[in-house]
């Protein structure tokens, strides 16, 4: 059985978070929560754990997968005299811990480092994206801008929220707003129809890179305008999405590209991650001796 250990890299060796970032087999980097909850200055895991489930309420509420996100596990602890029992545990992906150090008690300190750790980090890996992006085929585009588009829509997200955006229901309106605006009135609802997609299937994990790029476009701006005119009231937060979207659609028109109601839909972004996680794990062939 292949050992589990702390992550080695030291790009950020004085950040408490990234000292306790971790490897699995496959090399794919995780959080374990009970590693995080003490940096985060919490003693008691009932309260952690009340505070992963408003991150997984936002995750969902952003129209993403928790389990995606939040791998519940197990660990095994010593209780006295050699003694061991488990105790519960999840395994986080960078995503859920920017959502849970969203969520967190922000009169900690170390929350805000740690909003600032994983928002670094989230910028680092956009920057090295988008020198990649004109290096890969359309497959792992789609793949790396499916990933920047959940996490930009947690930031699209919090900004909506301190403007005025509260329930549920508010940011699915809020959403369509921006949707509205890019593809020429057409909601979330309309998009799925045209797509043609079964009513568990997301409208995003159908998209081609050049859709992707579009709607991620649309997302930054909003976010940007919320917070730079520090917007407020629903209605107005509607109003900054919409014209996003608008402004995405009218420089797609002008630069005589295809109207993203109109590109074609994509085989499920699953299909691919699933494919990509088959390829980490596939046993390396020996050379030849």
């Amino acid at each position: 059985m292949t050992d589990i250990h702390p992550s080695t890299d030291t790009e950020i060796p004085e950040s408490p978070f990234e000292r306790i970032k971790r490897i699995d087999p496959d090399g794919n980097e995780y959080w374990s929560a009970r590693d995080l909850m003490p940096i985060l200055e919490y003693t008691a895991w009932q309260k952690f754990r009340n505070v992963i489930l408003k991150a997984q309420i936002a995750c969902e509420n952003s129209g993403y997968d928790p389990s995606d996100h939040f791998n519940h596990a197990a660990k095994m602890v010593t209780i006295g005299s050699d003694a061991k029992r488990e105790i519960e545990d999840f395994h986080l992906s960078r995503y859920a811990c920017y959502l849970i150090v969203q969520n967190a008690d922000p009169s900690k300190e170390v929350v805000a480092l740690g909003q600032t750790y994983f928002a670094v980090q989230t910028r680092r890996q956009e920057l090295a994206d988008e020198n990649l992006l004109s290096e890969l085929d359309e497959d792992k585009r789609r793949l790396l801008l499916r990933a920047r588009i959940k996490v930009q829509n947690t930031g699209l997200a919090s900004a909506a929220k301190t403007a005025g955006v509260i329930t549920g229901q508010d940011f699915a309106i809020f959403q369509n707003h921006g949707y509205r605006g890019l593809y020429n009135g057409l909601n979330a609802a309309d998009i799925h129809r045209r797509k043609k997609l079964k009513p568990s299937q997301h409208i995003l994990d159908h998209m081609g890179s050049t859709e992707l790029a579009a709607n991620l476009f649309r997302s930054t701006q909003a976010e940007e305008k919320l917070r730079r005119d520090q917007v407020q009231g629903k209605d107005a937060a509607n109003q900054v999405h919409y014209q996003a979207g608008v402004v995405v659609r009218r420089a797609i028109a002008e630069l005589g590209g295809t109207m993203p109601e109109d590109l074609p839909t994509a085989d499920s972004i699953k299909k691919l991650e699933r494919s990509e996680k088959k390829k980490l794990s596939a046993p390396k062939s020996k050379g030849k001796q």
